[in-house]
């Protein structure tokens, strides 16, 4: 007979320590020469990124020792912080980007004695300095893109497409660096050079559009000065254009939401003429928000086909035919790909993961059709059998709106709860909030339906996956419908029986984090909720305690602050109309959420007798990614439920309330 416990109190094998060194995904994969490369992420060694390489024989190596972490600080949100090619006498050049410093750094790891890295480009004392993403190697050169700051303030900041010379002599010398695009837009991609290395391809944009907003795909001559002619020939206020890739024969591909979805365009060389839609009438996303600098969700392929990653919620990797519009996809398990995708022959390679598995390097074959797992493979640290069984629900919100979400009811192989019991549930508020929770196994999900504790996923309207109508459901709406959203998943389980109507919880970080601290402000829905580097003072946030990339985002989210000081109060969690308890986590290095608002937050709860409690750590930004800390705030969220939710448990720390 199965052990019978209340839900909330089974044990489990799952412990913060475990989900911890799990946490994170391998990142921007690319081919160098024959080797498939990729950054992979290291919790237990200060959070780094690691660059890995795929060896012949199968092998992963470790490119670069800590604490060398490739990761770059372009918009705060980084982007693609390598390349590299096979030298002409033999071996790999990499150039990277280093974290700590920004500097770019080139590096030939099979070069006799292997010398270290060796820096490309100068330290600035400037503001946030000089920092780099999206590289691109062309001759004695890597273009890609520069962030440069101009002042103290973090909206004191500049971005074009510039050239860095592989010799060094920018190391120390800015002059060095030549500027190659015409800074006429706040925010560039990196460059898309042509077959023929005649033209330049990139995207550009500028506030307070967000680029899931407007874009513009802007091509030009390359000169022995810089790019001339620029023109816009796809895009604009209002459409978005996400990537821009050439194809074998000189023709431009792009992904726009022009029709309502992200969808595969081809605009031809015979005066600028935009084709249908090469994939029509599927109602799907061939693309994504452009969050971070160099994403990529298609590729061309020299045999004319398209390598896509495609779907509605869900993504699959497939292989379109654009003269036909024939689609087919990858055989295999996985569920949500990666906007990263790269293409050496008839070998395409990405990063994905399923309800079952975390996120591995796949490679899928175009002459067999075979997909298999080459990189970070996932390993079952426990048994499978402790794995939630995701449901995907869609449940009617208020105006008959339809909501996404993903449900993870309590499971576990060796305990069932009381059967007049009904389970505590948290709502999961993802970030962005132009976001989307993918349908993947998370051990954080794992470590609470495994004690008995069930987790929502709710894709609440203006996240993506589901069409520009849907995304847009947000706009000037944000701290409305995003938390009626989240409340009508809640209720809607509570009185189906699904769970529990007095141990309802809500949890979120960054955006989901305000949407959390305003679900606990403004609604009676929960019991206690787990706030995560959120966003608290939408005033103050939007003038000037944010990064520049996002911060004009609030004029499309709420209003413009010009006209609508007063809307932006309003809309602002107010510590005075919390009653229920809450835990709240920051990292003090955040340059998107500062701590400061954290801070106040919490002053201004000193003395009302409302249970809270406020974890900061240091070395942490926006996302926290060092073992240590996502140990402590997995075990100190799950405190929180012990103690609202009234579960009996000796092996959770105490969580220590203010009041």
């Amino acid at each position: 007979m199965v052990p019978t416990g209340a839900y909330g109190s089974w044990p489990s094998p799952i412990d913060a320590a475990l989900a911890a060194s799990h946490g994170g995904a391998p990142q921007f994969a690319g081919f160098v020469g024959d080797e498939v490369w990729w950054t992979a992420p290291r919790p237990e060694e200060n959070g780094r990124q690691a660059l890995v390489r795929l060896r012949a024989g199968g092998a992963e190596d470790v490119v670069l020792p800590a604490p060398w972490d490739v990761r770059s600080r372009v918009v705060e949100y980084g982007g693609l912080p390598w390349t590299g090619a096979v030298r002409p006498a033999g071996g790999p050049l990499v150039v990277f980007v280093n974290f700590s410093d920004q500097r770019l750094y080139a590096y030939e790891p099979d070069a006799p004695g292997a010398p270290g890295p060796r820096p490309l480009t100068p330290v600035s004392a400037v503001g946030g300095g000089l920092r780099w993403a999206d590289p691109v190697l062309r001759g004695d050169e890597v273009w890609c893109v520069l962030e440069e700051f101009t002042g103290e303030a973090p909206t004191d900041v500049r971005r074009v497409i510039a050239a860095v010379p592989l010799d060094g002599t920018a190391a120390a010398d800015r002059g060095a660096v030549r500027e190659l695009s015409d800074g006429r837009h706040r925010f560039v991609t990196g460059p898309r050079i042509s077959p023929d290395g005649a033209q330049v391809a990139y995207i550009g944009w500028d506030h307070p559009r967000m680029s899931w907003d407007g874009t513009e795909a802007l091509v030009a001559e390359v000169s022995d000065g810089g790019f001339v002619g620029t023109r816009c020939l796809a895009g604009g206020p209002e459409e978005s254009v996400c990537q821009v890739e050439w194809d074998r024969d000189g023709t431009l591909l792009f992904s726009s939401d022009r029709g309502g979805w992200w969808e595969l365009y081809r605009l031809r060389r015979d005066g600028g003429r935009v084709s249908g839609a090469l994939c029509m009438g599927r109602e799907e996303e061939f693309g994504g928000p452009l969050w971070q600098i160099g994403q990529r969700w298609f590729h061309p392929l020299d045999t004319g086909l398209i390598a896509v990653v495609h779907g509605r919620g869900a993504t699959a990797l497939g292989i379109l035919d654009p003269e036909t519009g024939e689609l087919v996809d990858a055989a295999g398990p996985w569920t949500a790909w990666a906007a990263t995708l790269a293409v050496q022959g008839d070998r395409i390679v990405g990063v994905a993961a399923s309800p079952r598995t975390g996120h591995e390097v796949v490679e899928l074959c175009t002459a067999t059709g075979r997909a298999r797992v080459i990189g970070s493979p996932h390993d079952d640290p426990v048994d499978p059998a402790y794995y939630p069984e995701p449901l995907i629900r869609t449940f009617t919100g208020p105006e008959g709106r339809d909501i996404h979400a993903h449900l993870y009811p309590p499971h576990h192989p060796g305990r069932i709860a009381p059967a007049d019991e009904l389970p505590p549930y948290v709502v999961w508020a993802h970030g962005g909030p132009t976001g989307h929770a993918p349908l993947v196994l998370d051990l954080e999900i794992a470590y609470f339906t495994s004690r008995g504790i069930g987790v929502a996923q709710v894709n609440y309207g203006g996240s993506t996956g589901y069409g520009r109508e849907y995304r847009e459901r947000l706009r000037g709406q944000w701290g409305v419908v995003d938390v009626e959203d989240c409340a009508a998943v809640a209720l809607a389980l509570a009185e189906e029986g699904t769970a529990d109507r007095d141990r309802l919880a809500i949890r979120g970080g960054s955006a989901g984090g305000f949407t959390t601290a305003v679900s606990l402000a403004d609604t009676d829905v929960y019991a206690c909720g787990t706030i995560i580097y959120p966003v608290l003072d939408l005033v103050s946030w939007a003038d000037d305690e944010t990064h520049d990339l996002e911060s004009q985002y609030l004029e499309s989210l709420v209003g413009p602050l010009a006209t609508c000081p007063e809307v932006y109060a309003e809309r602002s969690p107010s510590p005075e109309r919390i009653t229920a308890p809450f835990l709240l986590l920051q990292g003090l290095d955040d340059p998107v959420c500062p701590p400061v608002q954290a801070e106040r937050f919490v002053g201004r709860m000193a003395g009302r007798g409302i249970p809270h409690a406020y974890l900061a750590f240091a070395g942490e930004g926006h996302g926290f990614r060092r073992a240590e800390t996502l140990r402590r705030a997995l075990e100190a969220e799950l405190g929180l439920y012990v103690q609202v939710f009234g579960v009996e448990r000796d092996d959770v720390p105490p969580l220590e309330f203010r009041k």
